[in-house]
């Protein structure tokens, strides 16, 4: 397993080893989505990257929803800084005036994602039964230490003695395998369509397969439907178009509890539809 600690001290020296290989790379730092800052190279202080990452995010705030955003580069006389998303990270990079923009995007497209990939791989997984084990293997596996040998009697030994009786185990002994959690096959009730008044989604950064929906309304799915996190949602507009996207909680916390679904512009062009409408919104459990 990997704790958060080595996580960070991975990618904080996967940066150190960017920046020795290519010296034109001043500053280098990775955050996620929420503005939670992952790694930082040993030069850059913690409260610069705060403040660039505010300023990246008054950039958001008045952008309008333009679809998926791979790469912003602003570039100023003294050096250039480049954002680069990978999923849901993003990589700030502060070069040289003088820097080959060439290399050090070739440099940060090969060697981000590859330490990305291996460290998502090492991360902890939960510590209880995972949901994806096949019922039948759950039990045997919680079952396992639970069998007790069978108690072998026999009688004391004559010149016509009979065989020695075996006794059968009791119903107590029997192994009872838990009952398998719920699947989407077998869900408690079926989910059902919540109606939303759609607002618009905005930023440079923003998904355009990605809508918002406020945590509490996630958080209910997910305890209505066995714990199972919800990930995907189905759109259906009143004129029976629909669209199946990935879903988040909505961050600013002024639309929370609004029955609002905020949608980027590309999703609200897909469904022909727009901001003050209203729509139905059901959970997906693939």
């Amino acid at each position: 397993m990997l704790d958060k600690e080595v996580y960070s001290i991975a990618l904080k020296d996967t940066l150190d080893e960017m920046r020795n290989a290519c010296p034109d790379i001043q500053n280098a730092f990775i955050f996620t989505e929420t503005g939670e800052i992952l790694a930082g190279d040993a030069e850059t202080p913690e409260k610069v990257m705060v403040r660039v990452i505010d300023a990246f995010d008054s950039i958001t705030e008045r952008a309008e929803a333009i679809g998926g955003i791979e790469t912003i580069t602003i570039e100023g006389d003294k050096g250039t800084v480049t954002l680069s998303r990978f999923g849901e990270n993003y990589l700030i990079t502060v070069t040289s005036e003088k820097a080959d923009m060439k290399y050090v995007g070739t440099l940060t497209r090969v060697l981000i994602p590859t330490v990305l990939k291996v460290l998502e791989k090492l991360s902890p997984t939960p510590t209880k039964k995972p949901s994806h084990m096949p019922a039948e293997t759950a039990a045997e596996v919680e079952t396992e230490t639970e069998i007790e040998p069978l108690e072998v009697k026999e009688e004391p030994v004559e010149e016509h003695a009979e065989e020695a009786e075996i006794e059968e185990p009791s119903e107590e002994a029997q192994p009872k395998p838990e009952p398998a959690e719920p699947t989407p096959e077998t869900l408690p009730i079926e989910p059902q369509a919540t109606q939303l008044i759609v607002e618009n989604l905005g930023g440079l950064l923003v998904p355009s397969d990605t809508v918002r929906i406020d945590s509490e309304m996630l958080s209910e799915w997910e305890n209505t439907f066995g714990g199972k996190p919800v990930e995907l949602v189905d759109i259906e507009t009143f004129d029976g178009k629909t669209l199946r996207c990935k879903v988040k909680p909505i961050k600013d916390s002024k639309y929370n509890g609004k029955g609002v679904v905020q949608m980027p512009e590309k999703v609200q062009l897909t469904l022909e539809i727009k901001k003050g409408e209203l729509v139905r919104v059901k959970p997906v459990f693939e």
